[in-house]
């Protein structure tokens, strides 16, 4: 099955919050096992943090933003110590792949992608904090207006487990450049790098009660987080229902939230395509995580007249995809958790049961271990746009196939769920290749691509249900930031 890594990383550790620069229990002392998601045992432990633990957490970044130098610190400094933090991302990239990999069950490669992401986050907002400007607005004679763009306070980072490190960082860049200071809460399934990579934040100069990682079930210290009056803002990542509930929260205190949420998104196949080169394309964009992913390419639209050779194509790939243990690094890893193993297995069944076609389905490799949480690949042709599995997020490595006439068609087809996060378009006509583009209701759309090996520079986020606000980017300085308006009275 390739080259296996050793089984030891962070075997027994029991990893602890990071709470004003100290690593700290959870008050109660309870504790919540880490499983690894390829095996189904249990490898290390994480605190069970509830309300007084998120208080602790909270009250530490609000005084280090009032009474602590970073929020008056010269954007470059800051920028200075992030940049640090991404040569320390690197050194001890290796290490961060493995405890990655082995918490999520991703394969070693993605891993790998997952850090040098990562360390592309640090970079770039190391360098781009410095580089917001306010305005001078024109005004009323004897009058100077000016608008300032100052940081929220305390920011919220409720991170999912799908991609933990990465998620991590798009906020933590974007948040600490801006002068903010930080609580995470990462997913219960998933904290291990959060809280390494806060430890690293220490070591390259970040303030204590800066970046703070508190661990914990989302129903306690999730909820306790969003909702505490001393939180300013709140970004989130994960799904359509618990997005709600955390904007619910927030209300309370009138507090802002940037969310990405779920994702249904298409990619359109015209008859012009270059459909070899797409082929590989088509398939890594639901397979990538095991279709794990808010982003993935869960629907494929195929021009009719190329249709039967899409798909006959995508069977063959489909039929060939294996999954197994991390670090064998094979096509795929396992789901991160038996429920959602079940979850996905039902949809598929039901899907099955409706008599929708499975022009194809991978393997789970025969030496995979026995409590993994594995799932195989599976090609639906044929599928009907208003069915459950054309129209809910699966969540897994499921991809469902749908042949349109046309253009219009085409727009219908993409536009026909409740999200709109990504979207692919495939064909050489640069006028349709405009057209639809700006037709297709998505935060993102890429032409004869899909993704950009994180995408680091491009705003990134959703419309109708995929959420709202926008991080990655320039725009994700401007959510973590809010403007002021200054207006000098001179005669």
């Amino acid at each position: 099955m390739g080259t296996i890594l050793s089984r030891t990383v962070a075997e027994g550790v029991a990893f602890m919050n990071l709470i004003d620069g100290v690593a700290v229990d959870a008050l109660s002392g309870e504790r919540i096992d880490v499983i690894c998601p390829s095996d189904g045992k249990v490898f290390s432990s994480i605190p069970a943090s509830a309300t007084a633990d998120v208080d602790r957490a909270v009250r530490a970044a609000h005084k280090a933003f009032y009474e602590g130098p970073w929020s008056k610190m010269p954007a470059v400094e800051r920028g200075r110590c992030l940049t640090q933090l991404f040569h320390l991302v690197e050194k001890h990239g290796d290490e961060l792949a493995a405890l990655e990999s082995r918490d999520t069950g991703k394969p070693v490669r993605q891993g790998k992608g997952d850090v040098t992401a990562t360390m592309r986050y640090y970079e770039f907002y190391g360098g781009a904090g410095d580089k917001i400007h306010g305005d001078t607005i024109p005004f009323l004679d004897g009058y100077t207006a000016l608008t300032l763009r100052e940081p929220h306070g305390v920011v919220a980072g409720i991170i999912p487990w799908n991609y933990p490190m990465q998620i991590l960082a798009r906020v933590a860049g974007a948040a600490l450049a801006m002068g903010n200071t930080l609580v995470v809460k990462p997913a219960e399934d998933a904290s291990l790098t959060a809280i390494r990579i806060a430890q690293l934040a220490l070591e390259a100069g970040i303030p204590e009660g800066v970046f703070n990682v508190v661990c914990g079930y989302g129903r306690d210290a999730g909820a306790a987080l969003s909702s505490h009056p001393l939180v300013d803002y709140v970004t989130f990542t994960g799904s359509t229902l618990t997005g709600t509930a955390i904007q619910q929260a927030a209300a309370i205190n009138n507090r802002g939230v940037t969310m990405e949420l779920g994702g249904k998104s298409a990619q359109i196949v015209f008859s012009d395509a270059d459909i070899e080169t797409a082929l590989p394309v088509l398939v890594n964009a639901i397979t990538q995580n095991a279709g794990q992913t808010c982003s993935a390419g869960s629907r494929i639209l195929i021009e009719r007249s190329v249709y039967e050779q899409v798909a006959s194509a995508l069977a063959d790939r489909f039929s060939k995809l294996v999954a197994g243990p991390h670090e064998a690094d094979l096509d795929l890893g396992p789901l991160i958790n038996a429920r959602q193993r079940d979850r996905v297995a039902g949809m598929v069944a039901a899907a099955r049961e409706a008599g929708i076609e499975v022009l194809a389905e991978g393997t789970v490799h025969p030496d995979a271990p026995a409590g993994g949480f594995y799932h195989p690949a599976v090609l639906f042709g044929s599928v009907d746009p208003d069915a459950t599995i054309a129209q809910e997020e699966v969540f897994g490595p499921v991809l469902s196939l749908f042949a349109f006439e046309g253009e219009e068609e085409a727009i219908r087809l993409a536009n026909g769920t409740d999200y709109g996060l990504v979207a692919g378009v495939w064909t050489k006509d640069g006028a349709r290749q405009h057209r639809v583009a700006k037709r297709v209701r998505a935060g993102q759309v890429f032409v004869n691509g899909y993704g950009a090996g994180g995408g680091i520079e491009l705003p990134f986020g959703g419309f109708k249900k995929s959420g709202f606000g926008r991080e990655k980017g320039f725009e994700a300085l401007y959510d973590m930031s809010a403007t002021k308006t200054v207006v000098f009275n001179h005669g």
